[in-house]
C-alpha cells in the first residue's frame, strides 16, 4: 500500500483507499452539479468528465474513499498528491462532497484525518484552490491554510485555469524549516 492510502475514521466519517467498486454510488453521489458549480471543471458531474476523474483517482494509488460511518454510505472522494520529499511535502485535493455533508464539520473532520497522517511523512501539505472557487477557499481558511503568493496556471479538462496555493504546516514547524 502507498504511503498515503490508509484507513481511519472520526466521529462522522471512515477513510479508506478507493476501489474500482465504488464507481456507480460514487457517480451517483458526484452526479449533483450543484458540487462542482464553482469547480474549475463545471462539467464534472456529467458521466465522461466523472469517470475521468474516478479513473485518475484509482491510477493514482492515493485517493480514499470517504464514507458516512453511521450509514456505510459513500459521500465524496479526497486524494494525495505531488509529493515531494526533498521539499517535505504532499498536496492534498481531488476532494467533493455530497451537500448534505457541507457547513464546515465533514470537511474538517477529513482534513484533519489527512493532515495527519501526512504529517507522519511530511512537514508541509499544499492546497490547489481554484482562483474563483470561492466556497473551498473560505473553506482552506477556515482550517487554517495559509495562502501562497501568486498564481498557479493548472490545466483542467483542455483549459488553463488560475489556481492559488494554501498551505498547513506540521504543528512545530517554523517558516524556512521547509521549503516554500
Amino acid at each position: 500500500m502507498h504511503p498515503f492510502q490508509f484507513t481511519a475514521e472520526s466521529d462522522l466519517l471512515q477513510l479508506r483507499p478507493i476501489q474500482p467498486g465504488d464507481w456507480a454510488e460514487m457517480f451517483a453521489v458526484g452526479s449533483d452539479p450543484l458540487i462542482w458549480k464553482l469547480h474549475p471543471e463545471p462539467g464534472r458531474f456529467k458521466e465522461p468528465a466523472f469517470r475521468r476523474y474516478f479513473e485518475g483517482a484509482l491510477a493514482s494509488g492515493k485517493a480514499l474513499t470517504i464514507l458516512d460511518r453511521a450509514t456505510g454510505e459513500i459521500v465524496g472522494s479526497s486524494r494525495y498528491d505531488g509529493f515531494d520529499p526533498e521539499r517535505s511535502e504532499v498536496e492534498i485535493g481531488w476532494t467533493f462532497l455530497a451537500r448534505r455533508c457541507w457547513g464546515g464539520v465533514w470537511n474538517r473532520q477529513l482534513k484533519r484525518l489527512m493532515l495527519d497522517h501526512a504529517f507522519q511523512v511530511v512537514d508541509t501539505v499544499i492546497f490547489r484552490v481554484g482562483e474563483a472557487n470561492l466556497r473551498s477557499r473560505a473553506a482552506m481558511e477556515k482550517i487554517g491554510g495559509v495562502l501562497r503568493p501568486g498564481l498557479i496556471d493548472y490545466e483542467v479538462a483542455g483549459l488553463v485555469v488560475p489556481y492559488v496555493a494554501y498551505e498547513i504546516r506540521k504543528p512545530g514547524v517554523i517558516l524556512g524549516e521547509a521549503c516554500l
